[in-house]
């Protein structure tokens, strides 16, 4: 026998011992004290009733401890059905319903998200997909249906009526999804759907739908991507980091009317010229644990390529490579021998606890004439609080408030993110910016920095 079934067992055994103490005492008690008070009118039928109460009061006692382990009905992540439950329930359906629908919701990148991640950000995915997916659903009219976890990242929910009542409403579905994160971790979720009519077996429709989505996954990933495989990809990002083989792009930020600074942009160059896009390529940095290496490459790179004296170059640096004491020593070494005025952008979801230490740090790179920025505030719990504890030059809203009905909508927050900023002595930035309007609100409500294609595209490209 496993551990965890002999565990369960001692569980199981001490849970009704515990249940079960209060009742063997008032079933002795009373026992005891028909006894005391009837001794000598009781006959033999009393002590064998007793003996029957007790071996009944025990068996009782362990058939419900039993009953209430076999069934389970929730699962403890997703608090949807268990794949047990669910597939009792849905056969019980299929008996009963004419026509019944089976749709299947598929996070397709949950083990991505788990090794980037950690798991515990992947559950707490799982449970944000399945509030967003009930919503969804809630805004169609449809409500109590069943919904169970099958495994991994695999959800099904069962609606009763023909699969063409529904298909208009999954592929909506999946198509707002391409806008679903949960806080900046990006989610990307398929689906398919089966009905009745292909088989009544609860087994066979299953089985149908993993097929229907395998196909729509790959047809899309075909689509999508340029026929590179991962381990091709990996093979890439690597070379391109030892080989410091990247391009840069810039784009002015504004103060006003005149240019404050240059965000850059960086894309990695493979050795036949391909470029490899941020949203490609810094998933297999992350999981090939190559953040440290990247960041120091991008900054070696751009203090030797970009020779503008007079502009800062704003670049996005990890949070946790900042904290590593190796990139520190390094970027004080780089940042000594170089003319260029940098800026360094920072994002994380996780909040670092250690400010002291991180202020510190901070407060070292400022010394050596970096600035230091916050990305994603007003979104991001983690920007407040560093707004509220760092001393940092810059704070940039999220990309969610650059559109003008966002702005307007989002007013009064966006007006109290900006004053507590400048109460610090903080300045303001908002990107994105692609409309007139929204321009002008900006500038009404006192953003120090704009940015955008209203004002300005790519431009100065530099290539290593």
């Amino acid at each position: 026998m496993l551990l965890p079934q002999t565990k369960e067992r001692e569980y199981r055994f001490l849970l009704a011992l515990r249940i079960g103490l209060p009742i063997f005492g008032l079933v002795l008690a009373l026992i005891f004290h028909t006894f005391i008070s009837n001794q000598e009118t009781l006959g033999g039928a009393f002590y064998f009733e007793a003996i029957l109460l007790l071996a009944f009061s025990i068996y009782f006692i362990f058939y419900l401890i039993h009953s209430g382990f076999s069934v389970k009905i929730t699962d403890d992540i997703s608090k949807t059905f268990t794949r047990e439950y669910l597939y009792t329930y849905l056969n019980k359906e299929l008996k009963k319903k004419t026509d019944y629908t089976l749709i299947l919701i598929a996070v397709d990148n949950l083990s991505d998200i788990n090794t980037q991640y950690g798991m515990k950000n992947g559950d707490r995915v799982l449970k944000h997909v399945v509030m967003w997916v009930a919503e969804y659903l809630k805004s169609q009219d449809i409500k109590n249906y069943p919904f169970g976890h099958i495994k991994g990242g695999d959800f099904v929910i069962g609606l009763e009526g023909v699969q063409a009542e529904y298909n208009t409403i999954l592929e909506l579905m999946c198509l707002k999804s391409n806008e679903f994160k949960v806080d900046n971790i990006e989610v990307n979720i398929s689906g398919a759907i089966t009905d009745s009519s292909y088989s009544r077996d609860l087994g066979y429709m299953i089985e149908n739908l993993f097929e229907l989505q395998k196909r729509t996954v790959s047809k899309k990933r075909t689509q999508e991507s340029s026929e590179i495989t991962p381990n091709e990809l990996e093979f890439f990002v690597i070379n391109a980091i030892h080989d410091r083989s990247l391009q840069i792009s810039s784009q002015d930020v504004y103060e006003g009317e005149k240019v404050a600074f240059k965000e850059c942009f960086i894309k990695l160059k493979t050795r036949d010229d391909k470029l490899l896009y941020p949203k490609t390529y810094l998933k297999v940095i992350n999981k090939l644990g190559l953040g440290l290496e990247y960041d120091l490459m991008v900054l070696e790179q751009i203090t030797l390529l970009c020779k503008d004296k007079k502009s800062v170059l704003a670049i996005n640096i990890s949070p946790t490579s900042l904290r590593n004491e190796n990139f520190l020593i390094r970027a004080k070494n780089i940042l000594k021998d170089t003319e260029t005025r940098l800026m360094f952008i920072l994002s994380e979801t996780e909040y670092f606890s250690h400010t002291s230490r991180y202020n510190y740090i901070i407060n070292s790179l400022r010394s050596s004439g970096v600035l230091i920025a916050i990305d994603r505030l007003a979104s991001l719990h983690t920007s407040f609080l560093y707004l509220r504890e760092l001393d940092i030059d810059v704070v940039r809203f999220d990309t969610y408030y650059s559109k003008e009905l966002k702005l307007e909508q989002n007013r009064n927050i966006i007006e109290g993110f900006n004053l507590m900023a400048k109460q610090k002595g903080v300045k303001s930035w908002i990107k994105n910016l692609e409309e007139e309007s929204s321009l002008e609100l900006a500038a009404t409500i006192g953003m120090d920095y704009t940015q955008g294609k209203i004002l300005s595209e790519l431009n100065k490209v530099y290539e290593s």
